[in-house]
């Protein structure tokens, strides 16, 4: 087992009797210990927290060349254009005969 996932760090939380019994209902639920049921959730609710704010690592000149991307100005295509102005799904008149079938 490698050292970095030896678990020897306590943490305690405080729980209303309800919400004990519906973490407990819930591990139940899935053949698992209240202990792993817990850590488990909340590792995987950290994971999708902080997806988008992961440290990556640039060469300078790789850098430069994202920073270059980034301050450049948009590209027009035809589809984009259509895709921004054409009316969406919500958008439609609510007193037009289509949503009158709704």
């Amino acid at each position: 087992m490698l050292a970095s996932s030896i678990r020897s760090k306590k943490l305690d939380l405080r729980l209303s009797p309800a919400d004990k019994r519906t973490l407990e209902a819930a591990a139940s639920a899935c053949s698992r210990s209240l202990s792993d049921f817990v850590r488990d959730s909340a590792l995987s609710r950290a994971d999708e927290m902080l997806a988008d704010r992961r440290t990556f690592i640039l060469s300078k000149a790789k850098w430069a060349e994202f920073q270059a991307a980034l301050d450049a100005p948009t590209r027009r295509t035809p589809r984009m254009q259509r895709l921004l102005t054409e009316p969406g799904f919500f958008d439609a008149d609510p007193s037009s005969p289509a949503s009158e079938k709704r």
